[in-house]
């Protein structure tokens, strides 16, 4: 067994743990993200106002490790199913790869039969736009110009073509949130939107949005982590400085 093997173990086993500790636990405190409590605001409007959401899930692929932020996109999208499915039109999910177009629609399939309303779900609601980034980017665009939509969700893998996501939102006076596992496409809607997640803030939508204990617990196992390599770092800094390496 690799020693990457090894790490996917341990850190399967740690996370299993955390989740029995969470279950016992009162209910998490967790730090204010303005994006994602623009996000709360805009699933109750789009209910009130008849409109729908725009989640985009990027042009990356599940086969290479850019599907990681998809996936968090799609719980997202599982959540945003639920708590919109009174609403008179559906969420609308876009992809720039054919297997995360099948998970979205099976996602947005299963969201409605969580809540007892699956004849409501259409399968042209999870769409394939385009197949190359800026491709998938400009059929993304059509969806929030041309499907009334009140607010656009980006988060996935996106490079530079989330510039064109981004004027497209704007032009149509379309709030946008914004979240990219890639520093180009960070960059970019960093500069062209006032709600962003920066970093691995992507994946603790789920968690913000109450998808689950596993969510929860997935945060703290990325905040020790997080600890575990700064003191790996700050004990290299310290052995080499000391001559022991």
């Amino acid at each position: 067994m690799t020693v990457i093997e090894l790490s996917i173990l341990a850190g399967s086993a740690f996370l299993l743990g955390i989740i029995a500790l969470w279950k016992r636990k009162s209910p998490a405190q967790l730090r204010h993200l303005p994006a994602l409590a623009c996000l709360s605001h805009l699933l109750g409007l789009s209910v009130e106002d008849g409109t729908r959401l725009h989640v985009s899930l990027g042009n990356g692929s599940l086969l290479n490790p850019h599907g990681a932020s998809a996936l968090a996109g799609l719980a997202m999208l599982r959540h945003i199913t639920e708590r919109t499915s009174v609403s008179d039109k559906p969420p609308l999910a876009s992809t720039g790869d054919p297997l995360f177009g099948i998970l979205a629609q099976d996602t947005l399939q299963a969201g409605y039969q969580a809540v007892a309303a699956n004849e409501l779900y259409s399968h042209t609601t999870g769409r394939i736009t385009g197949l190359s980034p800026f491709g998938y980017a400009a059929g993304a665009m059509n969806i929030s110009q041309d499907e009334d939509v009140s607010g656009t969700i980006l988060i996935g893998h996106f490079g530079s073509e989330a510039a064109l996501l981004a004027d497209s939102s704007e032009r149509a006076n379309i709030a946008m949130i914004g979240a990219s596992d890639n520093l180009v496409g960070q960059a970019v809607l960093f500069a062209n939107s006032q709600d962003v997640l920066i970093g691995e803030d992507l994946f603790s939508a789920g968690a913000y949005l109450g998808a689950g204990v596993s969510h929860l617990a997935s945060l703290t196992l990325q905040d020790i982590l997080r600890w575990l390599i700064i003191l790996v770092l700050l004990g290299g800094a310290a052995a080499k400085f000391i001559g022991i390496i």
